[in-house]
């Protein structure tokens, strides 16, 4: 008997293709689709040696999907929020991976634990791409990354 299908792939981060020119690469793209039943928040902290992406926060409805660009050597961390509210001062917090900034964009925040991350290191070491799914600030998500 076939093991059960698990439907809770929650957030499907993909390293998109590069742009290439003579020069070399300058930009590329992660692809965020959240497969979950529910709305999540993706969290974006750009480390602390690149210059921070034009979003570090945003809602993703159920099926949603969305393309981030970034610089061909960005290196950082995503992550997804949960069970998040507004409350009557208008003051957004979130139950699980929360960056207390009070809004939806991070704006230069990290994670509360516990987070699920996915990191990246883009142009790394030898001009390689890197990138892992921790667990080091705790378990929210299961977070699948595809090259």
């Amino acid at each position: 008997m076939a093991a059960p299908l698990i439907p809770q792939l929650l957030l499907l981060f993909i390293l998109g293709t590069a742009n290439f020119f003579p020069i070399g690469v300058v930009s590329t793209t992660i692809t965020i689709t959240n497969q979950c039943d529910y709305t999540v928040w993706p969290g974006i902290l750009s480390n602390a040696d690149v210059a921070s992406l034009p979003t570090t926060g945003f809602a993703l409805q159920k099926g949603e999907t969305r393309t981030i660009s970034q610089p061909a050597s960005w290196g950082g961390r995503l992550w997804g929020w949960t069970h998040c509210s507004e409350d009557s001062t208008g003051k957004f917090s979130c139950i699980t991976g929360d960056c207390g900034s009070g809004q939806v964009e991070c704006s230069g925040a990290g994670a509360a634990p516990p987070a699920t991350l996915a990191e990246f290191k883009l142009d790394g070491y030898g001009g390689q791409d890197f990138f892992d799914v921790s667990l080091v600030d705790g378990y929210n998500l299961p977070i699948l990354v595809l090259p």
